[in-house]
């Protein structure tokens, strides 16, 4: 076994902790407190598994296998893309519930093994949205009474 399976775990698991420390952070110290009780709970679960990884890593307990590809990198690099597009903009800029719907279904099509030419396949990944977005808004909006990011329709 080489390092750099290793090390690159050391890396990535680095990097997720540091975002849910940082996410937490804007968590506990955003208003209204109210609106950020529920993201406040998963970001402190995030951080304590984020750390638990990060800390197996760095003392070489975590089962590595041959680390990432190039091949991995350019399958994941796109969905990578559209997440960061629709947290660092789009759920602020068009609304959680439609970024939500867009961001999606793009990525529905992007992973999608259904041929893309066929017209069936479109209207299947619609629906799979079409879904998703409701129990989004009812999870969200209806049982868990939290806040989203409010701006085009929603």
């Amino acid at each position: 076994m080489t390092d750099l399976p290793r090390s690159q775990h050391i890396v990535a698991s680095g990097l997720v902790a540091a975002v849910g420390i940082w996410v937490a952070y804007v968590s506990y110290t955003s208003e209204p407190a109210r609106a950020f009780l529920f993201p406040r709970i998963i970001s402190t679960v995030f951080v304590a598994l984020a750390l638990w990884t990060f800390g197996k890593a760095l003392l070489g307990r975590t089962k590595v296998g041959i680390g990432l590809t190039a091949s991995a990198v350019a399958n994941i690099l796109p969905g990578l893309v559209v997440s960061l597009v629709f947290v660092f903009w789009a759920a602020d800029g068009l609304g959680f519930y439609t970024a939500s719907a867009i961001t999606f279904f793009i990525l529905l099509s992007l992973y999608d093994p259904a041929p893309h030419h066929e017209v069936k396949s479109w209207i299947k990944r619609a629906i799979i949205t079409a879904g998703f977005v409701v129990v989004m808004y009812l999870l969200f909006a209806m049982l868990l009474n939290v806040f989203t990011p409010r701006e085009i329709l929603f």
